[in-house]
């Protein structure tokens, strides 16, 4: 069984990230060493079936920013939290496994997405469904329906975020339609 020849161009984000990950591994980014990485990353990428990385060919800095101090805040105060709760209630924390259905059907932002969240303390991504887009979150401190209901808003609106940042133009066009049927239910009231 022969694989589709694979252009340069689109394995280049792939194995650009295996070239720093060969540096952060052996903690040497010099020139020689990035460059024994470049080789080996593209022997891997070219010998070992890897799915090409579909990016969509757009990033938008003015949303990546704001994200990025969204993110930061988001870290530090669910860190405090997190601590708190270790403090205060300690083995008597419940916890819930959460299903959050994404708008997206892209690989990439479905990860993105989830390492995001995992990368906040406090919920960590257990499981994902690529044929549906669910996330499974497990998460400390979700006590009612209306806890898991306010954790589906936060991940979603954090798909919203990096959906602005680097979605298709098919998944903005599909956020941007839900904000205006957002915007006219709540007109509507």
């Amino acid at each position: 069984m022969t694989r589709q020849r694979i252009p340069l161009i689109t394995e280049l984000p792939l194995v650009i990230w295996l070239v720093i990950v060969w540096g952060a591994l052996w903690q040497d980014f010099s020139a020689g060493n990035l460059i024994f990485g470049a080789v080996i990353a593209y022997g891997v990428a070219n010998v070992f079936y890897l799915p090409p990385v579909e990016l969509s060919g757009r990033f938008n800095v003015l949303w990546a920013l704001p994200f990025a101090a969204r993110f930061l805040v988001k870290l530090v105060a669910a860190s405090v939290e997190v601590f708190w709760l270790g403090v205060s209630k300690g083995p008597r924390l419940r916890n819930a496994v959460v299903a959050v259905q994404l708008r997206s059907s892209s690989d990439f932002l479905v990860t993105a997405t989830g390492h995001a969240l995992s990368l906040i303390p406090g919920s960590l991504v257990l499981e994902v469904d690529r044929s549906t887009s669910t996330l499974y979150l497990h998460c400390l401190n979700v006590n009612s329906d209306d806890d898991a209901a306010a954790i589906r808003r936060d991940v979603r609106a954090t798909e919203a975020w990096l959906i602005r940042i680097l979605g298709t133009k098919e998944d903005l066009a599909l956020l941007h339609a839900e904000d205006r049927f957002a915007r006219e239910r709540e007109a509507g009231r």
